[in-house]
């Protein structure tokens, strides 16, 4: 089969489409043929190896040699102890397997996905597991928004964030989304009531606090934070730098004793299936998904570039097989 892959730690130039042996489903395992996989930041950072924590299991190569965690596609096979689908069952899960999505065919453990959503296409589907999951627990789950919240999302313009934005306008938040001048036009369009362009402004001094700050791309010290968090507030670390992942866990409780302020990392399970709720609310037109561009899988590098420069305004997805897409 074909499969974009990776043995070394650099830009989109280390990547190759070759063939590969086709991978075979054990026996709680399900292999899927892959019709549309998204990008996430985290492929980004296992494609470069920064920041350190990306390097984990492979410190000097890359131990997983295909990107791409978010797919949707057709069960080809199943494993023996597999009973919730079967060959010809159109599925979307968020991989857990041995390698990625950025490929024809991929092994799925059972227990990381559902069946595909009624009403979505391929490309839907795919670029909904992680920046669902993410924006539930982070909006709903943990970070508990009530109506009159001030809520701030940092990296609003991607996945997750536009998701994160409009679950906190539906729960009655007022939301400031921060990200590059290129996104600020959409951010509005999903609802922000204040956005901001973090290359020209620094939200952590500019003196004003919020109930709940969702930080996706996390590059300031843990003390600068904490000056817009109100008192009782919270703040919730998705990603980015390591200094800024190591500042909340080591000092975050510390420094959210004064004003009770609780400053964690925000921990999210894998497995489609928690994604439900945000899934009905897509379907019921109450949410959209935004997606940015779909990429042939030839073309995955320039998708992953595109992502990694921060050009992308929600998804970017790598469209691997169309065969028997559902109507777009």
């Amino acid at each position: 089969m074909k499969a974009v892959v990776h043995t070394e730690y650099g830009g989109p130039e280390v990547l190759r489409l070759v063939e590969v042996d086709r991978p075979a489903p054990r026996d709680a395992e399900v292999l899927v043929r892959v019709r549309a996989c998204s990008l996430n930041a985290s492929d980004w950072e296992g494609l470069r190896g920064t920041p350190a924590y990306a390097r984990i299991g492979g410190l000097r190569r890359p131990r997983r040699h295909v990107l791409g965690s978010d797919v949707a596609g057709t069960v080809e096979s199943v494993g023996a102890r597999v009973t919730a689908v079967g060959p010809g069952d159109d599925v979307f899960a968020d991989v857990l397997g041995r390698n990625g999505g950025l490929a024809e065919l991929v092994v799925v453990p059972e227990r990381a996905l559902a069946p595909m959503p009624s009403g979505m296409t391929y490309v839907e589907a795919a670029a909904v597991p992680q920046a669902a999951a993410i924006a539930l627990h982070g909006i709903r789950t943990k970070g508990r928004v009530r109506p009159g919240d001030r809520v701030l999302v940092n990296g609003a313009g991607g996945g997750a964030g536009t998701y994160a934005v409009q679950l906190a306008k539906l729960d009655g938040a007022e939301v400031t989304a921060v990200d590059n001048a290129e996104k600020l036009d959409l951010l509005r369009s999903l609802g922000a009531d204040h956005v901001v362009d973090y290359r020209t402004h620094d939200y952590t001094a500019a003196g004003r606090t919020y109930d709940l700050v969702l930080d996706l791309a996390g590059h300031r010290s843990v003390r600068h934070s904490a000056r817009a968090i109100a008192p009782g507030g919270r703040y919730l670390f998705v990603g980015g730098s390591l200094r800024s992942l190591l500042g909340v866990l080591l000092l975050g409780p510390l420094v959210g004793l004064r004003g009770r302020r609780r400053i964690r990392v925000l921990a999210v399970g894998l497995g489609v299936r928690q994604v439900t709720p945000l899934v009905e609310l897509v379907l019921a037109g109450d949410v959209r998904t935004v997606v940015d561009r779909v990429y042939p899988l030839a073309e995955a590098p320039e998708a992953l570039r595109r992502l990694g420069e921060g050009h992308a305004l929600g998804k970017v997805v790598v469209e691997v097989d169309a065969a028997g897409a559902p109507p777009h």
